[in-house]
């Protein structure tokens, strides 16, 4: 099972999950900029019909990487395991610290921006890989293979669905910059996909 397992990759899966829970808590915490996916929908979930995203978020992302072993494989698992590990492990870092930006509120554009790369950049080393650092990601790659569409696109389906029904709680303006971040967030990830040769290419 760990015969096909590179470590350059793991370490890329590490930098990956590093730069993506940086920017979360440095930038998406701060300003109020939210994503889709499962992220957005836990939260609507707890705005109707109540229920806590400690569960919901349990059950959708359990969902989503069960989805993504049965298409993707193994390695995807290992790696996933990699980077959702490494994720937690540096947020947790993350919080040890003040945030470096805490005016960044006010500046939404700028926030909406930052956010982007950090997001883009740092999911993106994950799923170049073959790794998911969450279920989100997990749900993206394995669409990706099912229906052949270019990951960048079935993010952006995704997130517009769930960030549409999340009009219906967030404010309009912060509705979209959120837009903004992960239009411009999934673009960075499909583009470092199809740049790094290092792509899972096992059959489940």
């Amino acid at each position: 099972m760990l015969r096909n397992i590179r470590w350059q990759r793991c370490l890329i899966a590490l930098l990956g999950s590093g730069i993506l829970a940086f920017g979360l808590y440095h930038v998406h915490a701060l300003a109020d900029v939210t994503e889709g996916g499962v992220l957005g929908l836990t939260l609507l979930l707890e705005f109707w019909p109540g229920i806590s995203p400690a569960v919901s978020g349990l059950v959708l992302n359990g969902l989503c990487f069960l989805l993504g072993y049965r298409v993707l494989g193994r390695e995807f698992a290992i790696y996933t395991a990699v980077s959702a590990g490494g994720f937690s492990l540096f947020y947790a870092v993350c919080e040890q610290f003040p945030p470096l930006w805490p005016g960044l509120y006010a500046y939404p554009l700028a926030a909406a921006l930052l956010g982007a790369v950090f997001v883009g950049v740092g999911v993106g080393l994950c799923v170049a890989i073959g790794g998911a650092p969450s279920g989100d990601d997990a749900l993206a790659m394995a669409l990706s293979r099912m229906t052949r569409l270019p990951i960048q696109w079935v993010y952006l389906l995704t997130d517009l669905t769930v960030l549409g029904l999340s009009a219906v709680y967030l404010p309009w303006n912060r509705l979209g910059w959120s837009l903004l971040t992960v239009v411009l967030s999934g673009q960075i990830i499909g583009f470092l996909q199809r740049i790094l040769p290092c792509k899972n290419t096992e059959k489940p």
